[in-house]
C-alpha cells in the first residue's frame, strides 16, 4: 500500500514536472518573440528619428528661403516706395509688384 502511494506520488510528481516543463518552453517562446518584437521597434524607433531630422533640416531650410524671400520683397518695396509714391500705390493696390 505504503509503496503503491509512493508510485503514485512518484506519478504526480512527473506530470507536474512536464507541466512545468512545457510552461518553461512556451515562455521562453513568449520570450524570444518579444525580443524580437523589441528589435524592430528600436529599428523602427531609430529609422523615424533619422526620418524627424531630415523633416527638421528640410523645414529649417524652406524658413530660411522663406525668411530671405519676404527681406527681398520688403527692401524692393521699399525702393519703390523710396522711388515714387504713385508707383508703390500700384503696389500697394493689391498687384504683384
Amino acid at each position: 500500500s505504503s509503496s503503491r502511494q509512493a508510485l503514485e506520488q512518484a506519478r504526480v510528481a512527473i506530470e507536474e514536472l512536464d507541466d512545468m516543463k512545457a510552461t518553461v518552453k512556451q515562455l521562453e517562446e513568449e520570450n524570444t518573440e518579444l525580443r524580437r518584437q523589441a528589435r524592430h521597434a528600436e529599428k523602427q524607433q531609430y529609422s523615424l528619428g533619422s526620418q524627424a531630422e531630415a523633416l527638421q533640416e528640410e523645414l529649417l531650410a524652406e524658413g530660411q528661403g522663406l525668411r530671405e524671400q519676404i527681406q527681398a520683397q520688403a527692401a524692393r518695396m521699399a525702393s519703390l516706395e523710396v522711388s515714387g509714391g504713385t508707383v508703390a500705390m500700384v503696389g500697394g493696390a493689391g498687384g504683384c509688384v
